[in-house]
């Protein structure tokens, strides 16, 4: 029983998941019906590749089809969304319940602040000591360069 609930909401998501597939509802999403050759316009890819991702929606049942000649037109199905949105809006609740109870503890002025603390640090800890002087000269200067294939004595 729960794997048939979830199987069109995994379907959903699936769909969702590709940039490509949102794109295509977006631009679904701001007319009645467009033909598969109009959707695939503004896309850097191959008429069957968008037709593979048309095939992804339908199967969602976020696309339906409908055939006018030789032509095939596509059409927005927002219904699987809804359900998605629905599934969504729980947790967005649960969220919303944990910010809010965040928000009261941070705006709780009944915990005071933690005290300094009362040993104090020793002076001679908190002023420099004196400078290294393992950088004095203790490494030699580099060899002069020579030119390749020649020695230094030649």
């Amino acid at each position: 029983m729960v794997k048939q609930q979830t199987v069109p909401l995994d379907r959903t998501f699936q769909a969702l998941a590709d940039p490509t597939r949102r794109a295509l509802l977006a631009r679904l999403g701001e007319a009645d019906a467009l033909s598969i050759s109009d959707l695939a316009r503004p896309f850097s890819m191959s008429l069957p590749a968008v037709m593979k991702h048309l095939d992804v929606l339908s199967e969602a049942g976020l696309v339906t089809r409908t055939k006018t000649g030789r032509t095939v037109f596509c059409q927005l199905n927002a219904g699987p969304m809804e359900d998605a949105m629905t599934w969504l809006t729980r947790y967005q609740v649960f969220w919303t319940r944990q910010l809010d109870r965040l928000q009261a503890f941070l705006e709780d002025e009944t915990c005071p602040p933690k005290p300094a603390p009362s040993t104090p640090i020793p002076a001679a800890a908190s002023t420099p000591g004196p400078a290294s002087r393992s950088g004095d000269g203790s490494t030699p200067p580099p060899p002069a360069s020579t030119r390749r294939g020649r020695t230094r004595g030649s």
